[in-house]
């Protein structure tokens, strides 16, 4: 017996044992495209990329951010293009035109390949291993993937037409729309709509609004090139962003590895004025208000900014705001900040209150650290993950255009005062966290398990390959509509003739009767 493959099979042998992962067989290059992302996007990434680097492989990471890792072995290419980005887009307006959200992709499409460092990445793309691509609005890195094995991250919840890529078509009896979020159980009424999104919405996304612009510059710029659905569809592995503990239970393949909460971590020290702030707040506590890192503070319109003002004025709590920007006459029991950790301030026992816009990453956050919400969603999939925070009763949820100064302090004080949302969020958190490995070493797994198996095909489930004919079935249940009318003609026409038979025997009889 060889020496090599014994050492790794002693090795994880011992890694299953002691519950870590066995050292890698080499060091892999990974690259990472991510060239149409948000701050928070990139963090889901990054947390990824320096667990990679911490196992020694090499990872560069193509972003339209600046750089941010201080590890030797995570290399960050900013393409630099001015389209999509945070600070030029204000959420309160996109809520409003979702489509407003894809407009400058095209362009990036048109241009990234023009960029001389991402030409040069282009060039060594057969160098790397394996390749990431954020799922949400990247399909314009797609042409790096060709030929080349690479995993698919969502690091939003939930996506349906993921999942159908994969092979894996959600029950729209049960599952429901990122954007049309429904309680569950559905009714017969939202069964029917929910079924109408499941289909219509990857019609409009592939053939009509975003898809068909992006696939004319790609193809002007790679003529050779296959269809950019084509390409997706040669997706090794599929990393989610959710877990079952936060929101539903859903069949997965095994090509689609649930990592939700894979950027969550243990608190570090806060810095000592926050900790002042904090701990000075005596048993009344603190409320934490942020809305992310995509929607600006800046970008409330001045009505609502001036309502939480007079909020704050009346309650007894200290303020932890994240604001980008001055606000005048504020009351002494608010500090504004511009920048803020986050898991830090919730991880401390002081802290009542979450108010957040409830993107994905903010919820799996105070979950992990238990710390009650109170939900404002803004736009894209902050409605559905408000509606796990009421269903749930996590905490309350609130609509801009509805809210009161006394509607928010009575959802404060309600939130604060009645423990049953602590002990729920506590719960959720324990179920969050009991996993028999962490979030991020199964994805370094799961990674590492496509290279070593040259891309994973035995991953792949054959319905992928599938059209949306043969997936439904369409053509055997026309042949066994085809063959049970023929049965049912045979039939009808083998009893018509029996019938005129008798009835002709019949007829005779009694005629010959007549007749004597």
């Amino acid at each position: 017996m060889k020496l090599a493959p014994l050492c790794v099979l002693v090795a994880a042998v011992a890694g299953v044992a002691t519950g870590e992962l066995a050292p890698p067989e080499r060091s892999y290059k990974i690259l990472m495209l991510l060239p149409v992302t948000t701050k928070s996007h990139r963090n889901v990434f990054m947390s990824l990329a320096e667990a990679l680097a911490g196992r020694g492989h090499e990872v560069v990471m193509l972003t339209n951010h600046p750089k941010s890792s201080r590890h030797p072995n995570v290399t960050e290419v900013t393409h630099g293009l001015p389209y999509f980005k945070e600070e030029n887009m204000n959420m309160f307006d996109v809520r409003k035109d979702l489509a407003h959200l894809v407009k400058g992709i095209p362009a990036i499409a048109r241009e990234l390949y023009h960029v001389p460092a991402v030409k040069d990445l282009y060039r060594r793309r057969k160098e790397f291993d394996l390749m990431f691509i954020d799922f949400l609005l990247n399909d314009v890195a797609y042409p790096f993937v060709h030929e080349v094995p690479f995993v698919s991250v969502l690091a939003t919840a939930v996506n349906a037409r993921q999942a159908a890529i994969m092979g894996n078509v959600y029950n729209p009896a049960y599952v429901t729309n990122n954007l049309f979020p429904h309680a569950i159980p559905l009714t017969p009424w939202k069964q029917f709509l929910n079924t109408l999104v499941h289909i219509l919405q990857p019609i409009y996304f592939n053939s009509w609004l975003y898809l068909p612009m992006v696939q004319k510059e790609i193809s002007a710029q790679f003529p050779e090139l296959p269809p950019l659905l084509d390409l997706e569809r040669n997706m090794s592995l599929a990393l989610i962003n959710t877990h079952f503990s936060i929101g539903m239970p859903l069949p997965l393949l095994p090509s689609q590895v649930e990592v939700g909460g894979m950027h969550c971590r243990p608190a570090s020290p806060l810095p000592q004025n926050l900790e002042s702030w904090i701990t000075g707040a005596g048993s009344a506590g603190v409320i934490y208000f942020s809305l992310g890192s995509i929607t600006q503070g800046t970008d409330m319109p001045v009505q609502y900014r001036d309502l939480f003002v007079q909020v704050f004025r009346r309650l007894p709590q200290r303020v932890i705001w994240k604001y980008e920007g001055v606000i005048e006459n504020v009351p002494d029991n608010v500090m504004i900040t511009k920048w803020l950790p986050q898991q830090d301030i919730l991880a401390h026992d002081n802290v009542k209150v979450f108010i957040t816009h409830c993107g994905l990453l903010g919820l799996q956050e105070a979950v992990y650290h238990a710390t009650p919400l109170l939900a404002l969603p803004v736009f894209g999939d902050q409605p559905r993950n408000a509606l796990i925070v009421r269903e749930s009763r996590l905490g309350r949820s609130l609509v801009w255009e509805e809210i009161t100064v006394d509607i928010i302090v009575d959802a404060l004080i309600d939130i604060i005062n009645d423990p049953k949302y602590k002990e729920n969020v506590m719960r959720m958190s324990e179920g969050m966290r009991d996993r028999p490995t962490s979030p991020r070493e199964l994805a370094v797994f799961w990674t590492e398990y496509v290279i070593r198996h040259r891309g994973a095909p035995q991953l792949r489930s054959p319905a992928a390959q599938l059209s949306w004919v043969e997936f439904l079935m369409l053509d055997v249940l026309f042949l066994l509509l085809l063959a049970l009318f023929l049965l049912l003609f045979i039939l009808r026409r083998f009893f018509r003739g029996i019938a005129a038979k008798l009835f002709c025997s019949d007829g005779n009889k009694k005629k010959n009767s007549y007749l004597r």
